[in-house]
């Protein structure tokens, strides 16, 4: 995944990763990173949209996110 810094449309400094999920050219791009502000929080934005609203995790809110696509991934 290709990391690239930039701020969230709330202003929150963000490492953003392109998700390796993102298909080329496709309808179904996200963008995911920690929130570098040592909060352990969690940003997820449209990557066609970057400055478009972002969805904030706090840390045990993303862990839970993640557990729930692993034991019940979409189809």
């Amino acid at each position: 995944m290709a990391s690239i810094d930039g701020l969230t449309s709330t202003g929150l400094p963000v490492a953003w990763h392109v998700s390796t999920r993102s298909g080329s050219g496709g309808g179904n791009c996200v963008e995911a990173g920690p929130v570098l502000d040592g909060s352990g929080r969690f940003a997820v934005r449209d990557s066609k949209d970057r400055s478009g609203p972002t969805l904030i995790f706090s840390a045990a809110g993303w862990t839970t996110f993640l557990i729930g696509l692993r034991t019940d991934p979409p189809a």
